[in-house]
């Protein structure tokens, strides 16, 4: 996964009188655990917005007064007007403990069905996923080049390595449905190869 940086201070009180006057002073309550007690902070809303907001998963590395730690944002919770974070949920990472994420899921090429006219379908935007914090990529990448109209990629499609994918593994996540005007490459050839042959045998004759 990419990484990114934050600069947090620890909170002096907690309870939502102080979590009020945080959010008017232009920060962000936040708490980190996972591994033992948890630590309550703050971070600018305006670093922390950047990562929300970013298609990107980060491991963010925090420096809470001078102490440093790695986590990912597990929670986050939006005001429901103002589209601005009001609170985050940090889970430390820890080397050798698998972490449970939602990866964005990527393709490159042009598929065959969509060039015949056929309309590409992406059920998911993103994946569940378990791997430890060292194993986990940045994106979920799959090459669709080959998808002809009809075709799909399944999640049993995918190799990630020591990554478990933790969605069903019949579940579809590329696919190239039909489309009004849509040419099915393979039965176009056909008929090219049964029309040649007709006048094959017309000339014969």
């Amino acid at each position: 996964m990419k990484k990114a940086q934050l600069s947090g201070s620890l909170r002096a009180n907690v309870g939502k009188k102080d979590a009020k006057a945080l959010r008017n002073a232009g920060q962000v309550p936040c708490v980190l655990y996972g591994t033992g007690e948890q630590t309550h902070f703050s971070v600018r809303s305006v670093d922390l917005e950047k990562l929300i907001f970013s298609p990107d998963v980060f491991q963010v590395e925090l420096d809470i007064d001078g102490t440093k730690k790695m986590a990912i944002m597990q929670v986050i919770d939006m005001h429901p007007v103002k589209d601005k974070p009001m609170h985050i949920d940090f889970l430390e990472l820890v080397d050798d403990k698998p972490v449970k994420v939602e990866l964005p899921l990527r393709y490159t090429g042009s598929a065959i069905g969509v060039m015949n006219g056929g309309k590409l379908r992406q059920p998911y935007r993103k994946l569940r996923v378990i791997g430890l914090p060292g194993d986990l990529p940045e994106a979920i990448t799959v090459d669709i080049t080959k998808l002809k109209i009809g075709q799909s990629i399944r999640i049993s499609d995918i190799d990630l390595g020591s990554v478990t994918f933790l969605e069903p593994s019949n579940a579809v996540v590329m696919a190239v449905k039909m489309a009004r005007g849509a040419v099915n490459a393979e039965e176009d050839e056909k008929e090219t190869e049964g029309e040649e042959a007709a006048t094959e045998e017309a000339a014969e004759e």
